[in-house]
């Protein structure tokens, strides 16, 4: 067993295995770093555990892929050929699901191309790794439980009048977004709260209608923010 998983790969160049390990782990390890930074300095209002997840498989992805080209144009065409037709007949908005058809691909590639040993070694790293991220829920950042959207009326000189409010509901806020109109009449606010009692959003919705200068008033909780 050892030895048939040793000399697999019947292509004519085949895979040296400590290599592709060697790969595929700083590949992971790359993946990792960079996940971590963009979860620590992500800055905007949309924030996608998917697309986090994605950061530390797309590499090993593409370290396979190169394993699998191996300097053959003939292989490069016929990966750019099958990429043209999943684009072509599908449509992803998920980037974890784009990163499930890549890896497929890959691994379909290597099979076809002989490289039996990469397309197993490949195939349960890419999967193990998989795995990995959903039990541990990896990317998931819930900093806050709600985002506040409103309109202020009154000059931002007079946005204290806002803390009573946030200080009896949330434990910590953060303001994440302002815009103001041309002749500054009104300014858009969008607000991060980690809230006190989470289930008593309505309550929150309903005191700071009632407060002199807002309106249009929204939320959005944490668990429904998507990528836009």
């Amino acid at each position: 067993m050892n030895d048939w998983l040793q000399f697999g790969d019947a292509s004519p160049i085949p895979t040296d295995i400590p290599t592709l390990f060697l790969a595929l782990l700083l590949a992971f390890m790359a993946g990792q770093l960079f996940a971590w930074i963009y979860m620590y300095t992500h800055s905007g209002l949309s924030y996608s555990k998917n697309f986090v997840s994605s950061l530390i498989i797309i590499p090993i992805t593409v370290a396979l892929v190169m394993m699998v080209l191996d300097n053959n144009l003939v292989t490069a065409f016929s990966l750019l050929a099958v990429f043209a037709i999943v684009r072509f007949r599908n449509i992803l908005r998920d980037t974890l699901d784009t990163v499930y058809i890549l890896s497929l691909i890959v691994v379909g590639m290597a099979a076809g191309t002989q490289k039996f040993t990469t397309a197993i070694i490949g195939a349960l790293i890419a999967a193990t790794v998989l795995l990995l991220i959903w039990f541990t829920n990896f990317g998931a950042r819930q900093r806050y439980d709600l985002i506040l959207n409103l309109r202020w009326a009154e000059p931002l000189s007079m946005l204290d009048r806002l803390q009573p409010f946030f200080r009896r509901h949330a434990l910590k806020t953060i303001l994440a977004s302002q815009r103001s109109t041309e002749n500054d009449e009104e300014t858009y606010l969008s607000y991060r709260l980690r809230l006190r009692d989470p289930d008593r959003v309505d309550l929150l919705l309903q005191e700071i209608k009632e407060i002199e200068g807002v309106s249009g008033v929204s939320s959005l909780k944490a668990e429904d923010e998507s990528e836009v």
